[in-house]
């Protein structure tokens, strides 16, 4: 390292300074940022966390990933297809069952990469009173299966999100949470999970 050494007084000052800072800070009201808790999803033990799980990774769990070709067929991804840097792609999906899948989007960075790079930026799912309730169960949101996560556990699980009767939703700087309720059971019938990307949105 080439870190030259501060002179005695220079780290005397920045030393008071740390110590006087934090205590500005508290007294203006202000707290420091906290960061932003990144909530994963497990299928059958198999944990997809939004924003840094990539597509080869569910490949390599087993999981069936496919996607919405130009002709709006849906095919099985080629992981070495390349993407362009910088870029969102919508279509994707996870297959649970023969009726029931997650919608997936990809974003890639700053260079261009293969598909299986890429990284799932956005996780959803959607749930019907016909899907199978012991598939359900072998799926989780942050731990809790989503048999369990009804609205009056999601208001006590995360008090300071906000909604009504149909959602609860809490939208932050890097991630943005969806969780949707019927209604008349306040049982969870779906969630979306989403990181925000800069990305260029005209190609």
């Amino acid at each position: 390292m080439n870190a030259r050494k501060a002179r005695a007084p220079i780290s005397l000052l920045l030393a008071a300074l740390m110590l006087f800072l934090p205590a500005c800070s508290q007294e203006d009201g202000q707290d420091e940022k906290t960061e932003e808790v990144l909530l994963p999803i497990s299928i059958n033990g198999k944990e997809i966390k939004v924003g840094e799980t990539t597509v080869q990774t569910l490949l390599d769990e087993g999981l069936e990933v496919s996607w919405v070709d130009e002709n709006y067929e849906r095919i099985t991804v080629d992981p070495a297809t390349e993407l362009e840097a910088n870029s969102y792609y919508t279509g994707g999906s996870i297959k649970v069952t023969d009726n029931m899948s997650f919608s997936i989007s990809l974003v890639t960075d700053e260079e261009a990469v293969s598909l299986g790079e890429a990284v799932i930026a956005r996780l959803e799912l959607r749930m019907a009173a016909e899907n199978d309730k012991s598939v359900l169960e072998t799926i989780s949101f942050d731990g809790v299966p989503v048999t369990e996560l009804t609205l009056e556990n999601a208001m006590e699980k995360y008090p300071d999100w906000t909604g009504n009767e149909v959602m609860w939703l809490h939208y932050g700087l890097d991630y943005k949470y969806d969780l949707l309720f019927d209604i008349s059971t306040g049982i969870l019938n779906g969630f979306n999970i989403e990181r925000t990307y800069d990305v260029d949105w005209n190609g």
